[in-house]
């Protein structure tokens, strides 16, 4: 049997093929290739709509697009997220400035392409075409790939170059440590760290996985017990040490520009994290105020008592906002690949499938017969994604795209897993074992697949592309239908002066389709409130800080009122709407005021 043979026919588990075999290899092989391009034209169709998702409102468009009013990147103090790493972001200035933001969402989606592209290399080499063609459909069909494919953020991107970090660090052990992978995988962490401060965790893991793989590959054949061999030890230490200092600074290096402006501008490179740490007299965060996306987050955090800011705050806010027991809450890492609803924090704001949980165990089945690479790869990308899993899940809030770099790693370990099974299964029939193997096969993909299935289906019907893309629906109504206070911007964009200055409240921070100057001020309003003894003082407040206009969100706002004032502000609150603002409209649950000059 040749060579080329046993490789087309390794998917199987057989160490035998006939014709017949090869030829349903080929099948598998075309029905693979035949879904993936569906699957491709399916979130092709599935983008192609106005965005409005709430952190392409809130700042991966609206950042990029000031920018371009302005003609360079500048500071933005309104806009916290501006400090963040934008290698993502500034590539969405290029459909940006042909008027085009909806071209953004498939610049993200060529970031998944491309991780599917490292993990089909990755299979195909250790496996075979056809499993690495099932391991790069099964990534690309995962729900929330798919969700974060359609839409305009970076996750997909820090996805990406984390992967191509940790796989570059596999070529360098597998090329016995040839600086040049080394020197490539740094440049992938670097740019993992510029496109989402997530990347810190990787630089954090791969810079200690660095001397472990080169001491626990070279220390073969070394005795500490031998005189001779402990200076051979030490000199290895010292390599080991010096590969991850190396590492280490060439990606902060890559990272570099980002950190020097938010040095410059908040003497904090990586601002606005650890502002305890950096310059702390010196550095305040920017007037904004983070507010509330749902009505139940509103109200939840006006009963909850104050939490006390440690570590463990997320934990505690888990318990009493949402009612979860300790256990449930120690219980996150692996709920998260059961429980996930997209747009629900409770649930981790994203889905994924469960068999990414289940198969990577069985990658471990039968160790002792794998390469001793193999063995070793499969640990790295095991100890990768739990470290990843176990950090981000202490150090804050939980969503499944925060952890996001775990999933090609695990997809990788969950087909390698498959391929166990499969052979397990194989080798255990005499008689045509590779049919055997395929059938096994198929109808595990068909379950796994089905379930990703399932859910593009329901993307369908809630994005409901056709309307958009048929012309029945114009663009401004397809977006006020999933963000109602649109209505109000299309007015204010077309009928109001250039020079206003709006204060939003309970606007959720979106100001990517408002054209006006519009500022957030929850936090701002309610100071001034506190702090006034008339409604009079109110609207001198606001002028004073230069507010033309307010709009406002009624239910949050009401629910809102009524838990943070007594009755004597609320009086306050009801003759200033009443005697002091000009009510211009009230839309879909959003009202816009104009407020009166001073007397």
């Amino acid at each position: 049997m040749s060579a080329e043979d046993k490789k087309s026919n390794a998917w199987t588990g057989s160490e035998t093929a006939n014709n017949s075999d090869l030829h349903l290899a080929g099948y598998i092989r075309y029905i693979s290739i035949g879904l993936l391009l569906l699957l491709i034209v399916s979130v092709i169709i599935l983008a192609y709509v106005p965005p409005i998702s709430r952190d392409a409102l809130t700042h991966h468009l609206i950042v990029p697009r000031l920018y371009l009013q302005h003609g360079s990147i500048y500071e933005i103090p309104s806009i916290s997220f501006s400090y963040f790493p934008m290698n993502l972001d500034l590539l969405y200035l290029i459909p940006l400035y042909f008027g085009n933001d909806i071209a953004a969402k498939y610049i993200h989606f060529i970031f998944a392409l491309l991780t599917a592209g490292l993990i089909f290399g990755y299979l195909k080499k250790k496996l075979s075409v056809e499993w690495g063609l099932f391991g790069a459909l099964f990534f690309l069909s995962l729900p929330h790939i798919v969700k974060l494919s359609i839409t305009v953020y970076v996750d997909l991107g820090l996805v990406f170059f984390s992967t191509a970090s940790l796989i570059g660090l596999l070529q360098w052990l597998e090329s016995r440590f040839q600086l040049k992978y080394l020197i490539l995988s740094a440049i992938s962490c670097g740019l993992a760290l510029g496109t989402k401060y997530n990347g810190l965790i990787v630089l954090f893991i791969l810079t200690l996985f660095v001397p472990l793989i080169f001491i626990g590959n070279s220390k073969k054949g070394y005795s500490a017990k031998h005189p001779a061999d402990k200076a051979g030890l030490i000199k290895i230490q010292i390599k080991a040490l010096g590969f991850g200092a190396v590492f280490f600074t060439l990606a902060l290096l890559v990272f570099s520009p980002w950190m020097i402006r938010n040095y410059v501008w908040k003497a904090n490179p990586i601002y606005p994290l650890y502002k305890n740490v950096f310059n702390r007299q010196k550095v305040r965060p920017p007037n904004t105020q983070t507010e509330y996306q749902s009505i139940e987050a509103a109200v939840d955090l006006q009963q909850a008592p104050k939490v006390k800011s440690t570590p463990w705050k997320s934990f505690a806010i888990r318990k009493v906002i949402y009612g979860e027991s300790w256990w449930e809450i120690a219980l996150i890492p692996v709920r998260i690949f059961f429980q996930g609803q997209d747009d629900n924090p409770k649930y981790f704001d994203g889905k994924l499938n469960p068999f990414i949980f289940f198969l990577p165990f069985f990658a471990f089945m039968y160790m002792k017969d794998n390469p001793v690479y193999l063995r070793t790869e499969k640990k790295i990308f095991l100890s990768f994604a739990i470290l990843f899993l176990l950090y981000a899940f202490s150090m804050a809030v939980i969503r499944i795209r925060y952890v996001a770099p775990i999933i090609p790693p695990l997809v990788i370990l969950a087909t390698l897993g498959l391929h166990q099974i499969t052979r397990t299964v194989a080798d255990r029939k005499a008689a045509q074992p590779a049919r055997i193997g395929s059938g096994f096969l198929i109808l595990m993909a068909v379950i796994i697949l089905s379930l990703n299935a399932a859910y593009i289906w329901k993307q369908f019907h809630y994005v409901d592309p056709f309307s958009y893309i048929s012309g029945r629906v114009s663009r401004d109504a397809y977006i006020t239908k999933y963000r109602p206070e649109h209505s109000i911007h299309q007015y204010v964009n077309r009928n109001l002066p250039d020079n206003i200055k709006i204060l939003g409240l309970f606007l959720g921070n979106r100001l990517y389709y408002s054209q006006r100057d519009l500022r957030f001020g929850v936090k701002e309003f309610k100071k001034i409130v506190n702090r006034v003894d008339s409604e009079k003082s109110v609207l001198t407040e606001l002028r004073q800080r230069d507010y033309t206009h307010l709009i406002v969100r009624f239910d949050l706002f009401n629910q809102w009122t009524n838990k943070q004032f007594d009755n004597s502000k609320k009086i306050i609150l009801k003759t200033f709407f009443e005697n002091h603002v000009n009510h211009i409209l009230s839309k879909n649950g959003y009202g816009l005021f104009e407020l009166r000059h001073i007397q």
